[in-house]
């Protein structure tokens, strides 16, 4: 696996759920400026935790909020000098487009778009290569390419465009397995988690599962 600040941000924090690569600009000489979502199942320092890895410093942090007291999520943008293999570095290398690199679980999950089958051949070979484990969970052809990494930040603008209510209903409903096939829980028994009437978590889910949809397809006329 890699061995990127990722990967070493992970090592420290142990309550980490997830830390995805939102952005990433190259300066020089192996060093990068990354912007960072951490998850963790805890409160944490982010000052702490760079600082005690060799080669970065933190820029800045914000936190995200969430509704859950269970979960620290925060932006990080940090300097980080990135030896190789940085797996962000190998894709780039292939000429591919990273749409998403999260590091969960141990592992990474990488999303690119390459032009052809041979140039992701050729991506896969180097990543199997240099990292020395390599699976393939999917393969799509699409005619569009998707956006670089994060490009609309998406979890800020949903946090934004949400209110508390309906953040807690879909936190709380997604965590309980409502929205797996077949469900694990049902509107009655989030109702009374959340101590609030049946009709009410109906309400906010429909208007939370509304509002995502605007996000993706405009308001309807």
């Amino acid at each position: 696996m890699p061995t990127g600040v990722m990967a070493k941000l992970a090592e420290r924090l142990s309550s980490v759920r997830s830390i995805e690569l939102d952005n990433a600009f190259y300066v020089e000489d192996g060093t990068w400026i990354e912007s960072l979502t951490v998850v963790a199942s805890e409160h944490f320092d982010a000052d702490a935790l760079v600082d005690d890895i060799s080669g970065a410093s933190l820029f800045y942090t914000s936190e995200i909020p969430t509704a859950s007291a269970d979960v620290d999520i925060r932006r990080l943008t940090i300097l980080a000098t990135e030896s190789y293999p940085f797996i962000l570095g190998l894709v780039l290398r292939q000429e591919a487009i990273p749409n998403r690199i999260v590091l969960q679980d141990g592992g990474f999950e990488v999303v690119t778009t390459t032009r052809d089958w041979d140039q992701f051949r050729s991506m896969a070979d180097e990543v199997q290569a240099t990292l020395g484990e390599f699976e393939l969970l999917s393969v799509t052809q699409n005619e569009e390419p998707g956006e670089p990494l994060d490009s609309g930040r998406l979890t800020e603008v949903l946090v934004s465009k949400l209110t508390d209510d309906q953040l807690e209903i879909l936190e709380t409903a997604y965590n309980r397995g409502y929205f797996d096939v077949p469900r694990e829980t049902s509107e009655t028994e989030l109702a009374e988690e959340l101590g609030v009437a049946q009709s009410t978590v109906s309400e906010r889910l429909r208007t939370a599962e509304r509002s995502l949809l605007e996000l993706i397809y405009g308001p309807r006329e």
